[in-house]
């Protein structure tokens, strides 16, 4: 496996992006990461079990995260977020020519890789979307959802701490700690990123039946961060979407006690969609 990271410029915006290439590559996978982390907290795990399969990986920063410059936790708007990951494509095309193409999203990246999907009509053999952000596990007063639509018109840049439980990211608790020891996590969420992923999210479910790619989507059933019912409900509608739980699984399954059933069921799917 080789690493190498570049730097791209996009929306005024000096991003992080890295691949993983494997030693023959037969497809290439757009890993976006969730609200608050970074790309490199795949590197551990996902990556070589991708690449050992001959599965190269491309990723990046999302606006306001990790080693991207900006602002923590802003984002221009959902749109720009979506084009993003034009870009990154653009370059695994780049870097892969004439392989195929497939989109991996967790969490907040799981509400991205769907939207994409849905809005982009784009050229790609598959989707894999990760305890997707579609909906929360816990319904947000709705003082708080009022001042945020509030703020984000008026002050979209401010950012303020997401409140995130972070024990429910995983039942293993060294990956608890390994999360909450990590420098470059941070809880801070501007109204461009929750109000609008919110709205994205509840779009992406009324919005279904647009689906022309298939989709292997996955959730925990205790999943404390993001709704498995609205992941449910998105599925139902939908025959290209294979949907899979995992019981008692919480929000990072790739990082959880079911990780190498994930895993082995991820590049299961992949190969049979390749």
């Amino acid at each position: 496996m080789i690493h190498n990271e570049f730097r791209f410029n996009f929306h005024k915006t000096d991003f992080f992006g890295q691949y993983w290439k494997a030693p023959e590559t037969k497809a290439v996978i757009v890993l976006v990461h969730g609200m608050g982390e970074h790309s490199s907290r795949y590197a551990d795990f996902v990556v070589p079990k991708l690449t050992e399969n001959n599965y190269s990986v491309i990723s990046f920063d999302h606006f306001g995260h990790g080693k991207t410059k900006g602002k923590r936790g802003y984002c221009p708007s959902f749109e720009a977020v979506l084009d993003s990951v034009s870009v990154v494509i653009e370059k695994a095309k780049e870097l892969f020519p004439n392989k195929p193409i497939f989109l991996y999203g967790h969490s907040m990246g799981g509400n991205v890789v769907i939207n994409y999907t849905l809005r982009k009509n784009p050229d790609l053999k598959g989707v894999i979307s990760s305890s997707p952000f579609l909906g929360l596990a816990f319904t947000p007063p709705k003082w708080k959802m009022t001042i945020g639509k509030f703020l984000k018109k008026i002050i979209p840049t401010i950012t303020l701490d997401s409140k995130l439980d972070d024990s429910k990211v995983s039942r293993i608790n060294s990956e608890v700690e390994k999360y909450r020891k990590d420098t470059l996590i941070h809880s801070k969420v501007s109204p461009n990123y929750s109000i609008s992923f919110i709205e994205a999210g509840d779009w992406a479910i009324k919005n279904a039946t647009k689906l022309n790619i298939p989709i292997f989507l996955v959730h925990g059933t205790a999943d404390g961060l993001t709704n498995y019912k609205a992941s449910e409900e998105f599925a139902k509608k939908t025959d290209l979407v294979t949907f899979k739980t995992y019981e008692g699984g919480y929000h990072e399954l790739h990082n959880d006690l079911c990780r190498e059933d994930f895993m082995a069921d991820i590049i299961n799917w992949l190969n049979t969609h390749i």
